[in-house]
């Protein structure tokens, strides 16, 4: 009987960025081997400079179908909004 690996999701950090960003998924049998693969299938050229490694089971999200449940109170709240504050002129760039 043959027992397939879990399912990890890739998370890479570049060079250049602040956030990971989704790159992919692998099977592995532990974090460790999950690490070391994906360190090798998705930083060959030496493009990130940190890598997550998630279950793929221990990730909960929504569905798009529940978009509007989820993100619809929030355009009630205009004050959430930066163009509910007034800008000054002399502020540029924000």
């Amino acid at each position: 009987m043959s027992q397939e690996w879990p399912l990890w999701e890739i998370f890479i950090r570049s060079q250049h960025g602040l956030a990971h960003k989704h790159v992919g998924s692998l099977h592995a049998p532990d974090a460790e081997m999950a690490l070391k693969n994906a360190r090798d299938v998705y930083t060959r050229r030496n493009e990130g400079v940190s890598i997550w490694v998630v279950k793929s089971a221990d990730i909960t999200a929504s569905s798009p179908d529940d978009r509007d449940v989820l993100f619809e109170p929030a355009a009630s709240k205009i004050y959430r909004h930066p163009t509910f504050f007034p800008m000054p002129d002399e502020v540029k760039h924000l």
